[in-house]
């Protein structure tokens, strides 16, 4: 038995020098053209048995402007920043440098009092098999970039490190096939890059 789950990024709410930890921000100006741009090749995506998207307010904006009515799902949240949340990674360096140099070592750190990064990448991992779908179903998740990069790494079975070396654009798309544990990664192009 197998399932097909897509992710989409999230369209941006933010130039990427202001991104943010833990931003609830909205879809910027930029990012509502962009999933303008993109919706005509993402928008079949919404024939999926199953809706999802993570519980900010740009992957939502996303999941609702493609027509896809997603149901939120808390784990799908991006990683608990702690003291950081709301931080970009800067002025988190400039506040506790030796902290951040912790946190991007060590997949373990809890330097900023939040989550680990790999026990962010197991929930995300979680989520991932416990999908309910029948053989041959398909799924679709609108989520942050961050959340699509845990979901790679899981679903590679790759060191945690390796969520530092994806790059995943706002409105990218990848698909993976199969079930609990057993994942192969399907690229597609949709629409032309953003």
């Amino acid at each position: 038995m197998h399932v097909r789950v897509t992710l989409i990024a999230a369209a941006r709410g933010s130039s990427p020098p202001a991104e943010r930890f833990d931003d609830d921000r909205p879809l910027d100006q930029t990012g509502w053209g962009e999933v303008q741009r993109a919706a005509h090749a993402l928008v079949p995506l919404a024939a999926a048995e199953l809706r999802y998207c993570s519980p900010t307010p740009r992957s939502r904006a996303t999941g609702d402007a493609l027509g896809l009515a997603p149901l939120v799902q808390p784990a799908l949240r991006d990683c608990d920043m702690g003291r950081w949340r709301g931080l970009t990674l800067g002025e988190a360096m400039a506040r506790e440098p030796q902290a951040v140099d912790a946190w991007l070592a060590d997949p373990f750190s809890v330097a900023h009092g939040g989550e680990p990064m790999v026990e962010f990448i197991r929930r995300v991992g979680g989520w991932l098999d416990t999908r309910p779908a029948e053989d041959g179903g398909r799924i679709v998740a609108v989520a942050e970039p961050a959340v699509v990069r845990a979901a790679l790494v899981y679903a590679l079975r790759a060191h945690s490190s390796t969520y530092w070396n994806l790059d995943v654009r706002p409105l990218s798309t990848v698909t993976l096939i199969g079930w609990a544990g057993r994942w192969n990664l399907r690229f597609e192009a949709r629409h032309e890059p953003v």
